[in-house]
């Protein structure tokens, strides 16, 4: 449940740790970053916080956060590339939700897409047990990059939602994935 690995060029979501305080403050400066998320960070203090509640969600078993970090080959951890997390999980709980977000340096890479798969992949297979049959995505309706990476991760496009200010300023989309369909690609992947 430590780490999640990509396929080339690969990718681990690790766990976030204290050490990554410095680089994520530098990540978090990214206007275009600040302008999607609501990710609190101004200064090393800021991101201590920050990564101190993504672990205390982790300890209490409803939110698994992951940072996203490029793969050297001459090492097992390159540049820090973005978030991940599985949050609202519930015991017995039937659907949850992924978020995301990429650095500036990742992002039209397919950075996003690919993590999304691989923590999509593991959410159903870690919680299947537990009855989770559905993720749900959401972004703001004008944030066409996290569309994107929505639809190429088999995220379909459910519903608009209205804006609810002030954790959700503009109106949204509503993608989700259940977990049906990902055993049909499953599936369909093996008789390939």
């Amino acid at each position: 449940m430590d780490r999640i690995t990509t396929q080339a060029p690969a990718l681990v979501l690790r766990p976030w740790d204290p050490a990554d305080a410095v680089d994520l403050v530098g990540l978090c400066q990214d206007p275009a970053l600040r302008r999607w998320t609501n990710t609190p960070v101004d200064d090393e203090a800021g991101a201590v916080r920050w990564i101190q509640e993504q672990q205390r969600g982790r300890a209490a078993g409803h939110r698994f956060a992951f940072a996203i970090v490029e793969s050297r080959a001459t090492s097992s951890e390159g540049r820090l590339a973005g978030h991940m997390v599985l949050k609202n999980v519930t015991p017995g709980g039937a659907s949850a939700e992924v978020g995301y977000w990429t650095a500036a340096h990742a992002r039209g890479r397919g950075v996003a897409s690919r993590a999304l798969r691989a923590l999509t992949d593991w959410a159903f297979t870690t919680f299947a047990g537990d009855g989770l049959a559905r993720l749900e995505l959401l972004h703001q309706v004008d944030n066409a990059a996290s569309c994107r990476v929505a639809q190429k991760s088999g995220y379909e496009l459910a519903t608009l939602l209205p804006a609810a200010p002030p954790a959700f300023p503009r109106d949204g989309h509503l993608h989700i994935r259940s977990r049906s369909a990902q055993v049909s690609a499953l599936v369909d992947a093996t008789r390939r």
